[in-house]
């Protein structure tokens, strides 16, 4: 079966027109109109709110994360139904763009649209959470929260590649990038000072004023900035005013349909993972990590509040130390930037997908070490600043088996990028929805140490993964006939 175009490259469908013969009639984008020559401020205030609004989905998703308590209370359930305001959420990102095939809808319709009607979404499925006469409505909502929200993230990146090109992109999009791995840390330590002071139901409320701030944002500040679809539209509007039907964009001739592919969206991820074990295994890598840092939104509380009586707005507190992990290993993108052009010199101008894969070993070797450290230190005559500290390079370690993988699925699978990513998200999302589910039991049965340890020693076992492809990745690459 064919592949969709892929609308990570927002350009492909506007550059047909190069390879077609001269034409008076094929409209094409003049500097007034192209993105690319939007305004400096226009840009990076439609980046600023793109990256504000994707830190808002995945921060929703762990604020939850302290209403549990307060929810099994009035609705008079045990508090493990309750870890599900997280699970199901966290679903509903993984598999929301299979469902809703926003990636494939924005060849189509672009991008604008798929962050509006994502943000009207949300606010609109906040309301039966914020009101929930029981916990079964909470349940189904926040699933459907957690769907409209990922046709938001699954296309954000997309407009930042739109408005920059060469190393102009760089910057933006690593400001994107951290956006999304940040909220789920910061949404404890806003959900621990909310429940410490407030009613539990006052943290969907101050989510739904967010997501209502977000959404007159976008609608204001983020423009259209799909080069085919803008095109199509200058083609219908040319159509229209001068009455000369020959007007015409690549999209327009474009044979497909809109359930196709919506079929191929959900088709081609699952056969990425059932044919390339070298995708199966790096989204497997990401995943066993999401979950680890997933289960924490449990084991924080287990081992501050229970071993150091924390109260929950301290215990929230205790997450600051794995995103500034994270923020320490955005700063680093300079000195992986320099590697990677120093590697290009080597092959000729270009560097292999392979040298992506090296922050990828810097995090394998990272994120064990700091879960042994983080085991060990969590007894409770330990000072608790010990344990915190050790998050730091959990934190940075997480972060550059993401970006990497990230990076290195999408380059070396180009033809098929968006589905790559899709493939991964969903793996992710399945294990973070997991992982919370069974946290309590494992802390109670084998102790903070002992199920600290077992993660550490999980994740000992996928190190090895980015050192293996990155020996022989380009092999593998060769023999696969979906990479690059």
């Amino acid at each position: 079966m064919e592949t969709p175009p892929e609308p990570e490259d927002s350009r492909t469908l506007a550059n047909e027109q190069t390879q077609e013969k001269s034409d008076d009639h094929l409209v094409s984008l003049d500097a007034t109109e192209d993105p690319l020559c939007f305004s400096a401020f226009k840009k990076w205030l439609a980046v600023a709110v793109i990256a504000a609004g994707s830190f808002c989905v995945t921060c929703a998703s762990s604020m939850a994360s302290f209403t549990e308590q307060g929810m099994a209370t009035e609705f008079k359930v045990s508090r493990e139904p309750t870890i599900l305001m997280i699970s199901l959420f966290v679903l509903g990102l993984g598999f929301g763009p299979l469902i809703t095939g926003p990636k494939l809808n924005d060849l189509v319709y672009g991008r604008a649209i798929i962050y509006r009607v994502s943000y009207v979404l949300m606010v609109l499925l906040s309301f039966p959470v914020v009101f929930a006469p029981n916990l079964a409505v909470a349940l189904v909502f926040r699933f459907l929260l957690g769907t409209a929200g990922a046709s938001f993230l699954s296309v954000a990146g997309g407009s930042i590649a739109d408005m920059f090109e060469g190393h102009k992109v760089a910057t933006p999009m690593a400001m994107y990038t951290i956006s999304p791995f940040l909220g789920p840390v910061i949404g404890p330590l806003l959900g621990g000072f909310l429940n410490q002071h407030l009613y539990w139901r006052w943290t969907y409320r101050i989510l739904l004023i967010w997501t209502g701030i977000e959404m007159i944002a976008i609608f204001l500040f983020v423009p259209e900035s799909y080069a085919p679809v803008l095109l199509k539209r200058k083609a219908a509007k040319l159509r229209q005013e001068s009455g000369d039907s020959k007007y015409w964009a690549p999209l327009d001739r474009r044979e497909t349909t809109l359930t196709r592919l919506l079929v191929l969206s959900c088709y081609v991820p699952f056969k990425l993972l059932i044919f390339e074990r070298m995708a199966l295994l790096l989204d497997t890598w990401n995943a066993l990590l999401l979950g680890i840092l997933y289960l924490m939104f449990q084991a924080f509380p287990i081992i501050f509040e229970q071993g150091h009586h924390f109260n929950v707005q301290s215990t929230g507190l205790t997450f600051l130390g794995i995103g500034l992990g994270m923020v320490i290993g955005l700063a680093t993108q300079p000195f992986w930037n320099r590697l990677a052009a120093r590697e290009a010199v080597k092959h000729g101008g270009r560097a292999p997908p392979e040298t992506l894969l090296i922050m990828g070993q810097a995090g394998g070797i990272l994120v064990p070490l700091a879960l042994y450290w983080f085991a060990f230190t969590t007894y409770p005559h330990v000072h608790w600043a010990v344990p915190i500290v050790a998050s730091i390079p959990f934190g940075t370690g997480t972060f550059f088996a993401f970006a990497s993988t990230f990076t290195y699925l999408v380059t070396a699978y180009r033809p098929i990028a968006a589905s790559a990513m899709a493939s991964n998200s969903a793996m992710r999302s399945s294990f973070a929805a997991a992982f919370p589910l069974f946290a309590g039991a494992m802390y109670d049965k084998l102790g903070t140490v002992g199920a600290t340890a077992l993660l550490a020693g999980l994740a000992t076992l996928m190190a090895p993964l980015p050192f293996i492809f990155y020996r022989i990745g380009p092999k593998l690459r060769a023999n696969s006939k979906f990479a690059v």
